[in-house]
């Protein structure tokens, strides 16, 4: 890829004009953001690709239940509802994470500065409060590995402050697939002390057959000032979901025949046969809890910053492995139990000084993550009675440890922006098997990787309307501990994977093209070594192979306009070839180098336009394109074909005295198109396909009273 001249290519573009924003304009255009940089800056400094969402505004016009309600407009991410709330939101960014068949992989997840990934890089989204959120900001590109392991990309939640006069609110919302939601909360500042407060409960009947979920969650965040100079912040959440409905993917038929039905079992002895979901009564189960603590002083332009958290996660799942399968002495068993332990702490300093003919700004820091898992699997069966809890089959206690000290460095002078980091990241595997007998044998191991990740970026603003940017990092994903279990179907921990380790390189410009128009474009390249992906599959167990070189290139665009004083307009898209770059061999078979990575559009596309038509009456539309998926690396079975979806929604408001009322309506897939939604890349048994919903309407209200 042409990189420099394409970079004079954007110099011709931006011309040399001047924009002189409103300090409101500002807010929008060029939002204040904080992740991968080490003070507050506004976006359109930055040496990297970054996007801010306010989620004050968008909580106006969505659900509020998942993350992909939010982040749908932002480029080079794709964020998909499985519609299967038992394995949580497919995500990915410029690649990374797209093979993840369960949870997040491959993207670093924080909410406010506690992290929602463990320390191997499996994480999860729905631990995210989205009713509580003040803006979600998504870094994509080198600078992401600073971050350390699996920030391939970086997807950070920031809850609201307790502000101003106390106030309390309700809301309730229903609609289509037995959709409700109710949800209270009250926020504000008394006596010095900020406060944050939300409940909620989420029911659906799923759009899919055996998708019913119920998520409890809740939120608590306090705000102090012991002195003039510091600051404590305290978070506390917790996720409940109680037999969380799984109705798997489906195969192809399946998809064309039905996409609300399942896949059915050809093993079942019923008239009619059932499905794989409905035999093994596939769910599951979390408790999630945890909290954390930051506390920040100021001396001078310099500040110390501390943070500690800690938690607990309990899950219990029902698969559907047969019988026939846990047979095998080496089997896992069909339902998998796992008690997680988690805690860890960071310190960070910051400094402020004057050097040569600008500013620098200096921060160390070091961050310590653990978690353990008490982890046990048990038969699916017991005599003829499946999806029940049955023999032993798996006991072990699982530790992974993470140390990370850091350095970034920040140096403005004149138009030039100057920005480096590096981390060193040292992750530890502890596998502690206790299930050992005759056939057995003992899959205890222990296993340490480690990694420095820099990265370098610099900016140029050719005027005060446009700049110039690039940035070059390096990056690494360990294997998670799932993918370290197994080296075969016979043999224990596999002690021989390597971590994929990447180089990227992105050059970009963002300009604002009128006052209150702004327009970013980026060109990135991302070559990858020893990919991770599927060796075998047998028996139950899956184990796990480095592949050759992978190579990711391609273009983001976005755009914000505010097109009158009562229309607003954005838009996205990313252009993406991702393929294989040399031949590797994976369950016996060849696969050629430039197949197509499975799990990744070549384009996804985003457009909204939204109208004030009058004070508090907002009406708008939205159009979503993503492009077909390969699903697995032969790139032989049938691709997910692409689609186009259409979404409209009315909100309103009204303010009476104390009170503040709200309305919503939501239509989603207005035009009723048949699609799959996300697929599960390189399933065993080609239930590859997710579906996605029919058109489906929802309706809400909401009122708050300030005191």
């Amino acid at each position: 890829m042409a990189f420099p001249g394409a970079l004079a290519g954007f110099a011709c573009i931006a011309g040399a004009r001047d924009a002189a924003m409103t300090d409101q304009d500002a807010a929008v255009l060029n939002p204040v953001v904080v992740t991968g940089t080490p003070i507050a800056t506004g976006s359109f400094d930055l040496p990297y690709a970054i996007d801010s969402v306010d989620m004050r505004s968008n909580q106006a016009g969505h659900l509020g239940v998942n993350a992909s309600e939010a982040l749908a407009g932002v480029p080079g991410l794709v964020i998909q509802n499985r519609q299967n709330y038992a394995q949580d939101l497919q995500i990915s960014i410029r690649g990374f994470g797209a093979r993840a068949a369960f949870g997040v992989r491959g993207v670093k997840l924080i909410a406010d500065g506690i992290p929602a990934t463990n320390p191997d890089g499996q994480g999860q989204a729905a631990t995210f409060n989205l009713d509580t959120a003040e803006r979600i900001e998504v870094m994509r590109g080198p600078f992401s590995t600073v971050y350390g392991n699996h920030a391939g990309g970086v997807i950070q939640l920031f809850s609201r402050k307790g502000e101003g006069e106390p106030r309390v609110r309700a809301s309730v919302l229903g609609g289509s697939w037995g959709t409700t939601k109710f949800g209270i909360g009250a926020e504000g500042e008394k006596g010095g002390i900020g406060f944050v407060l939300d409940t909620s409960r989420f029911d659906t009947d799923g759009y899919r057959d055996h998708s019913k979920a119920r998520r409890d969650q809740g939120f608590a965040k306090l705000t102090l000032s012991p002195d003039e100079d510091s600051t404590l912040t305290l978070v506390a959440n917790g996720l409940r979901q109680l037999d969380t409905e799984d109705p798997l993917g489906v195969t192809w038929e399946t998809y064309e025949r039905d996409p609300q039905s399942l896949t059915i079992d050809p093993l079942d002895t019923e008239i009619p046969k059932r499905s794989y979901g409905v035999r093994y009564d596939t769910r599951k189960s979390i408790h999630h809890l945890q909290g954390g603590a930051t506390y920040e002083r100021r001396f001078g332009e310099n500040r110390l910053q501390l943070s500690a958290y800690a938690g607990r996660r309990a899950v219990t799942q029902y698969q559907s492995f047969s019988r026939g399968f846990q047979s095998s002495p080496r089997h896992a068993g069909g339902v998998v139990d796992f008690d997680r332990d988690f805690h860890g702490m960071g310190v960070r300093w910051i400094s402020q000084r004057a050097m040569g003919s600008g500013e620098l700004t200096l921060t160390t820091g070091i961050d310590y993550d653990r978690s353990e898992d008490d982890r046990r699997g048990y038969e699916n069966f017991v005599g003829t009675t499946l999806g029940v809890k049955g023999r032993l089959r798996r006991d072990e206690l699982d530790t992974i440890t993470s140390i990370d000290p850091y350095v970034q460095a920040q140096w403005k002078s004149g138009p030039w922006q100057w920005s480096l980091g590096a981390r060193h990241s040292r992750v530890s595997f502890k596998v502690e098997d206790r299930y050992i007998n005759a056939d057995n044998h003992d899959d205890s191991g222990t296993v340490r990787f480690s990694k420095t990740t820099p990265a370098l970026g610099v900016s140029y603003a050719l005027n005060p309307a446009t700049s110039l940017y690039a940035s070059v990092g390096a990056g690494y994903e360990t294997p998670t501990l799932n993918e370290l279990s197994y080296a075969t179907s016979t043999t224990g921990f596999n002690f021989g994977l390597r971590p994929s380790t990447s180089r990227q390189a992105e050059i970009g410009i963002k300009t604002f093209v009128a006052d209150n128009a702004r327009i970013n474009v980026a060109l990135f390249r991302i070559e990858t070594e020893d990919e991770i992906v599927v060796s075998a599959s047998e028996e139950g167990r899956t184990s796990y192979q480095n592949a050759g070189r992978t190579l990711r290139q391609g273009i983001e665009f976005a755009a914000h306009a505010e097109l009158t004083r009562t229309l607003m307009a954005r838009a996205s898209l990313t252009w993406m070839q991702a393929e294989y770059d040399e031949e590797f061999t994976s369950r016996g078979t060849t696969v050629a180098a430039g197949n197509r990575i499975p799990g990744i559009p070549r384009l996804a596309a985003f457009a909204e336009l939204a109208w004030q038509v009058t004070p508090g009456v907002t009406l708008a539309g939205e159009v979503s394109h993503r492009g077909e998926l390969k699903v697995n690396d032969l790139n032989t079975d049938r691709a997910a074909p692409a689609y186009t979806l259409v979404n409209l929604r009315l909100s309103a408001e009204q303010h009476q005295g104390p009170w503040t009322f709200g309305q919503l309506l939501r239509v989603d897939n207005v035009l009723d198109r048949k699609h799959v939604g996300s697929v599960i890349v390189g399933d065993a048994n080609k239930r590859y396909y997710e579906p996605g919903p029919e058109r489906s309407l929802y309706a809400g209200a909401s009122a708050s009273y300030k005191f």
